[in-house]
């Protein structure tokens, strides 16, 4: 009998049992007033006046009128680079320790975002009511007792200026509680490693000791971890090295194109849970088993607006226009895409993250990730978000019988005329006009936007498949294996060019 996983596993239903629930709204507003409280002795806060936003009536209101939007590159212009430059107490009280390197999906520029210790808490206590959550999923006792293999950026991090730098995922494990070290696998001294190929490699030779209860990560690093240790060991698949693996905590991107191809490295189904933490902090998890949306954390380091995602609010390069209108939740409303609005405990303030989202179930704050405010496909007014693109992909996997874990798409000129170039990252056989043919056609049926597109600027649909592994190249010659690096799911013509010059180059090679 799991003993230890049995007192854990009564532990959590026992509080889940006490533990009222929160309101989302009342959080939320308990949030904003200790964010501004905090902050209004900063720079930042006596700049934008956060003593009469706090002595306002409506500080909601009173906040989004004195406050305007940031971006990265206006918030770290404006404001970030001071502590570059030795300054305290700039958006902020103090200097962060940590700085989360992100280059995100747009580009080979790491962006330095910061990272308090406030928020290194938020992170944890986020973390622990994701824990507290699994009493809703029904896992048996001895689940508590397993290993969890946690595969992220490198825990060695970089000493530089008086803090230390580093990827989020790598941050956040490299304060990893004492009582956790012994679950936590691959431990600290792989967890090190940078270079990711040397570190997968050391996954495989150590595999055959651990007993894995739950796997955490990015799915297209976590599926290449899993193929490295099923093909060292020449196993069919990863449960008969691995039978007790139970949970599959998936985070970073949508979980939905993956799901065939992860399928298919497990011997027996698992738990899918998904999880949003960004390198601006613990956006949302998965708190029950009934849906695959996420709950806000509302009750964090983090006060959340919404601007409803219209064509007319986004500029030409994916960016907010100034004026464009912005909710708080408790205005917001189901079957709406809302541009992610976010105020931390690490000094960003009414910050744009790039994510857009949909709200699922208002009274719980469940969201679902729809895309990013740059990957919105709109140039000859087709109004492709991403989830619907990760539909029309799910699509072809059931249509054609096969798995498509990466793509990416270009609206690209050809003889005058816009087409929508997919690069379709598989290793079956596609027929690329049937393909084309059947992708097109869905797409009709299920966006009237892209319908209208069709019959005027949108000219045709061409379809290219290539390996899935020069998907992977790509993000390694741009960016750097593993960790929080993502495919990007929508390139400018300029980029397209480096990309389709790059397939090109590798599938010679």
């Amino acid at each position: 009998m799991a003993i230890v996983g049995s007192i854990v596993k009564g532990f959590l239903d026992l509080r889940d049992q006490l533990v009222s629930e929160k309101n989302p709204v009342e959080s939320q507003k308990e949030v904003l007033q200790m964010l501004l409280e905090t902050a209004k002795d900063t720079d930042f806060g006596k700049h934008y006046k956060f003593n009469e936003i706090l002595q306002s009536p409506d500080q909601l209101d009173a906040f989004t009128q004195k406050v305007p939007y940031f971006d990265y590159n206006k918030m770290n212009t404006e404001w970030w680079c001071k502590i570059h430059e030795g300054a305290n107490d700039v958006s902020w009280p103090g200097r962060p320790d940590y700085f989360a390197l992100s280059s995100g999906t747009t580009g080979k520029t790491s962006k330095r975002i910061p990272v308090t210790n406030e928020m290194i808490k938020a992170i944890k206590d986020a973390g622990i009511e994701q824990v507290y959550a699994l009493t809703n999923f029904d896992l048996p006792a001895d689940f508590f007792e397993k290993d969890i293999m946690m595969l992220g950026s490198s825990t060695a991090l970089d000493n530089v200026d008086e803090h230390l730098e580093g990827e989020i995922s790598g941050i956040s494990a490299s304060k990893i509680p004492a009582w956790f070290r012994g679950y936590y696998k691959p431990g600290e001294e792989i967890a090190e490693i940078d270079d990711w190929d040397e570190r997968v490699n050391r996954i495989a030779e150590k595999a055959t000791e651990w007993d894995i209860g739950a796997l955490s990560g990015i799915p297209s690093w976590m599926e290449l971890m899993l193929k490295e240790v099923i093909e060292r060991h020449k196993l069919k698949n990863i449960h008969e090295l691995w039978p007790n693996l139970q949970v599959y905590t998936s985070g970073g991107v949508a979980f939905s194109p993956y799901e065939k191809s992860f399928n298919a490295l497990l011997g027996k189904p698992i738990t899918i849970i998904d999880t949003y933490l960004a390198s601006e902090g613990f956006i949302a998890f998965q708190a029950r088993p009934e849906t695959d949306a996420m709950q806000l954390v509302t009750n964090g380091g983090i006060y959340f607006e919404f601007v409803p995602f219209n064509p007319k609010y986004i500029d030409q390069n994916g960016a907010l226009i100034k004026d464009a209108p912005c909710i708080p939740l408790s205005e917001v409303e189901l079957n709406q895409d809302y541009v992610l609005i976010i105020s931390t405990v690490s000094g960003a303030w009414r910050y744009i993250i790039g994510d857009t989202i949909e709200f699922t179930d208002i009274e719980r704050a469940e969201i679902k990730i729809t895309g990013r405010t740059k990957f919105f496909l709109n140039v000859v007014g087709s109004q492709l978000s991403v989830n619907k693109m990760d539909d029309a992909v799910n699509h072809l996997e059931d249509q054609f019988s096969i798995k498509i874990p990466e793509y990416t798409i270009c609206a690209k000129k050809i003889g005058g005329e816009f087409h929508h170039c997919w690069y379709l990252g598989t290793d079956e056989q596609l027929d690329e006009h049937e393909t084309a043919e059947n992708l097109d056609e869905y797409l009709k049926s299920a966006n009237k936007n892209y319908k209208v597109a069709r019959s005027k600027a949108l000219k045709g649909v061409k379809v290219t498949p290539v390996p899935v592994s020069i998907f992977h190249d790509w993000n390694a010659a741009n960016k750097k294996k593993g960790g929080q690096v993502k495919m990007e799911r929508v390139m400018g013509e300029e980029k397209f060019e480096e990309w389709e010059q790059f397939v090109m180059e590798n599938r010679q090679s």
